[in-house]
């Protein structure tokens, strides 16, 4: 009988970002780098997120939950190496298929099919690899009638469509998704929520981030709630949405302000 693995697959250590914000607006670049220069730029202190700590074990389903500005979207980069925290470090094992940024990895000025070239070796793919996986991701987006027109005529629903297809040609061991299943049409949606159980059941862990409450009580099985950059709570979902829903925005965490 095989053991289960007890050894998290994303560990977040203490983790804290911190932005530097120009305090004064400046009217323009040459305007801006006169003042860097002369030492007229000062700058305030913004934390994204404050001594976040908490652990992601394999084959969760994992959402991140949270007001807009509560450092969900900073968090995301930072477990997929976009960002060095300021403080703390995030411990991952194993291969990420990030989609973050929709349409990160492609050039709008190319086609589909060069794009799916493109951006299937930005994740580390051959170009052999892709070739063999490349009807199935045609079939896949849906856009058999458009692989030869450039990224820049589609529509961001289109490049979601792309990006989720490539992204998950194969099982990563992470797969992680900011907001990819809030673009394009409810049965693609659908579509996107299947192959995400597919690639579970092949113990793929995924990371989730969606502003649809609903969607991550029914695909997340424990959710992180942030709240101006600190972790409110994390846990069994059916534990913490409930609360989340009745959530009063005058009890939100004030946010860490430079002194």
């Amino acid at each position: 009988m095989a053991t289960q693995d007890t050894t998290p697959i994303i560990t977040v250590d203490h983790v804290s970002m911190r932005f530097n914000l120009a305090k004064e607006k400046q009217e323009s670049l040459k305007e801006y780098f006169v003042a860097l220069t002369h030492g007229g730029v000062r700058f305030d202190e913004f934390f994204a997120l404050s001594d976040v700590s908490f652990a992601i074990m394999p084959g969760d389903f994992y959402g991140l939950i949270g007001l807009n500005g509560s450092g969900k979207s900073t968090l995301l980069k930072i477990i997929s190496g976009v960002y060095k925290p300021s403080a703390g470090k995030v411990t991952v094992r194993g291969t990420i298929a990030p989609l973050i940024e929709l349409g990160a990895g492609f050039d709008m000025d190319l086609t589909a099919r060069e794009n799916i070239y493109l951006n299937g070796t930005v994740l580390g793919y051959t170009p052999k690899y892709i070739t063999s996986k490349f009807d199935e991701i045609v079939a896949f987006s849906e856009l058999e009638e458009f692989l030869d027109v450039p990224l820049k005529n589609y529509s961001s629903g289109m490049v979601a469509r792309l990006a989720f297809a490539v992204a998950t040609m194969t099982k990563p061991d992470i797969l992680i998704a900011d907001e990819i299943l809030s673009v394009g049409d409810f049965l693609f949606q659908q579509k996107c929520e299947a192959r995400m159980a597919e690639l579970m059941s092949g113990g793929t862990t995924v990371i989730l981030v969606s502003h649809s409450i609903e969607q991550i009580e029914r695909m997340c099985n424990k959710v992180a709630w942030l709240d101006h950059g600190h972790l409110r709570r994390n846990g069994l979902t059916a534990d913490i949405t409930p609360e989340y829903r009745h959530f009063d925005k005058t009890e939100s965490i004030p946010a860490d302000k430079p002194e």
